[in-house]
């Protein structure tokens, strides 16, 4: 499983870079030490530089900045708050900021939902609890998963009776978003699938997967390579309940892994449930942080 969000995310270039810790001015410098930077950390501070911008939401109608935030607008009458982080401003300008960004999508009559994605990692005194008298009400967190593409698609059967493939008609693309309501427990939001038949129609480079059993439709999920960067992420992923614990999940995943490396991708990312988060771990990501979203509903 993981986000349902309709959003891509930027490159991630790691380097294998030091981080040295330096005497202050005047100190002996015969005791320098050097501690090597942890995967983990590495795709942390990338994933702040360089996943936290205006890649983060290619298919935004609009987007507003505010003070540190950025308001986005997507189709469907949804709103998207983000920002790369928030410095350092207290918790009374916290909530300040929390009642004027979602002032803004209160003004629009078209938008009835609004998600704020939280970072657990950022700092950020009192955001929950100005969330939460705003009106907002959190999501289950959900893992910041990041690693190498390759390794998802080592030592990946497709497993016996299922059939892997990339669909783009209309009526695949419908079919399939009501399944994925389905698999996530949720009633079928037609808003959701009138956006992503609108981004296939732009051909904006997002491609959806999904795996069959007796020509049924019983996972699926999306890719969304980002172009003129390494990075690619993967998204959406769900299975019908019947059907999990069959290796149906890894196989969709492995699949959309190949099509990026084909496209010259070499890293990914999800935000992933609890479900989807040990497949990712034993094919070699790492949770770098967790991710809670805020809802608000008109």
């Amino acid at each position: 499983m993981g986000s349902r969000i309709l959003l891509t995310d930027a490159d991630i270039s790691v380097s294998n870079r030091l981080r040295t810790l330096i005497p202050p001015l005047g100190a002996s410098h015969t005791s320098v030490s050097v501690a090597p930077m942890t995967s983990a950390e590495q795709y942390l501070r990338a994933y702040d530089e360089q996943l936290r911008t205006d890649a983060e939401t290619p298919s935004a109608i609009s987007v507003t900045t505010l003070g540190p935030l950025r308001l986005v607008t997507f189709a469907g009458g949804r709103g998207f708050i983000t920002y790369r982080n928030l410095g350092d401003a207290d918790a009374g300008e916290i909530f300040e900021l929390v009642t004027r960004g979602l002032n803004h999508f209160r003004a629009d009559r078209e938008i009835t939902r609004v998600e704020w994605k939280t970072r657990a990692h950022d700092r950020a005194p009192g955001l929950p609890e100005a969330l939460i008298a705003n009106g907002f009400s959190p999501d289950e967190p959900e893992s910041i998963m990041i690693g190498p593409l390759e390794a998802l698609c080592k030592d990946v059967p497709v497993p016996d009776g299922v059939t892997v493939r990339r669909v783009s008609s209309e009526v695949e693309v419908r079919a399939m978003s009501a399944m994925v309501d389905e698999a996530f427990g949720d009633s079928v939001d037609t808003r959701i699938a009138d956006a992503l038949v609108a981004r296939i129609g732009r051909g904006d480079g997002m491609e959806l997967w999904v795996a069959e059993t007796d020509g049924v439709m019983v996972c699926g999920g999306r890719l969304e390579p980002v172009p003129g960067t390494d990075f690619v992420g993967i998204w959406g992923g769900a299975t019908l309940k019947a059907y999990r614990g069959r290796g149906i999940y890894r196989a969709l995943t492995a699949a959309r892994a190949r099509s990026a490396l084909v496209q010259g991708k070499k890293l990914v990312h999800s935000d992933s449930t609890e479900d989807s988060r040990p497949i990712l771990e034993r094919s070699g990501l790492i949770k770098v942080s967790t991710t809670t979203p805020f809802n608000w509903t008109r």
